[in-house]
């Protein structure tokens, strides 16, 4: 029997608590003010995903973040669930996965790895651009929105979901994998990880790639929306106007 280990290099996304987050009403802008950070919830999946073969099969697990100094706390929960190694790097300036995936990579091409997990998306900017672009750049295969990976002796296969179906894909070492919320649970850590997981040393970097692009953000501000009220005291009258326009807008 062969018994085989891997190194894994996990990627975690620091976002603004959105659940947390309001919108002023004058200027349609976010007010970030005062809103704590968090992991965002795909990136605990691909924790989770990461740590889950390391356990079955054993290796290493390094976590790796696009950040700054405050990404410290992140990656000390990273550390509660299982991650052996952290690293963050400093200058992180905004949502740009083009300089967020060329920070990565050349961090990436420094690291021995098997398996390269992160999300598919994530929650504050929905671009999915993160993992195509990193595989370009890193010239190795992409399994995307794996929900269940399964290592094997010279390749891993993953369960791909789609629209109406999933697919079974196969990729030789090394690979990128990006992971969807179906592919588990990830842990609430003990409270012994966690005080452990505090007391850990935290690799801190400063990024090697300045943004030389070209794109910016035009706007994040909310879109107005003026919507007509009608108020009916008598349900009756009520019910069917709002037929009427629940079957105009299916036409």
């Amino acid at each position: 029997m062969i018994y085989l280990t891997y190194n894994i290099i996990v990627l975690i996304k620091q976002i603004l608590d959105i659940d947390q987050m309001k919108t002023n009403s004058t200027t349609g802008e976010p007010i970030t003010d005062g809103v704590p950070m968090r992991v965002e919830n795909l990136s605990k999946n691909a924790i989770e995903a990461a740590v889950r073969i390391k356990e079955k099969y054993g290796g290493k697990v390094t976590g790796i973040i696009f950040g700054g100094e405050q990404s410290s706390s992140a990656m000390k929960e990273a550390y509660a669930i299982g991650v052996d190694d952290g690293i963050v790097i400093k200058g992180y300036s905004g949502r740009n996965p083009a300089l967020t995936a060329k920070v990565l990579s050349e961090k990436i091409k420094t690291l021995q790895y098997d398996m390269v997990i992160l999300g598919n998306q994530s929650a504050d900017t929905y671009t999915g651009l993160l993992p195509g672009k990193i595989s370009s750049l890193l010239g190795i295969p992409l399994l995307g929105n794996a929900i269940s990976i399964d290592p094997e002796e010279k390749e891993v296969k993953v369960t791909r979901v789609l629209e109406d179906h999933n697919v079974v894909l196969k990729g030789s070492y090394p690979v990128i994998i990006s992971v969807s919320q179906e592919i588990n649970e990830p842990r609430l850590p003990a409270v012994l990880q966690i005080i452990k997981a505090g007391k850990r040393e935290i690799k801190i970097e400063k990024a090697a790639v300045t943004d030389a692009s070209s794109i910016s953000v035009i706007s994040d501000r909310a879109p107005k929306s003026e919507r007509k009220k009608e108020i009916y005291e008598d349900q009756e009258k009520g019910i069917p106007v709002l037929t009427r326009v629940i079957k105009e807008a299916m036409l």
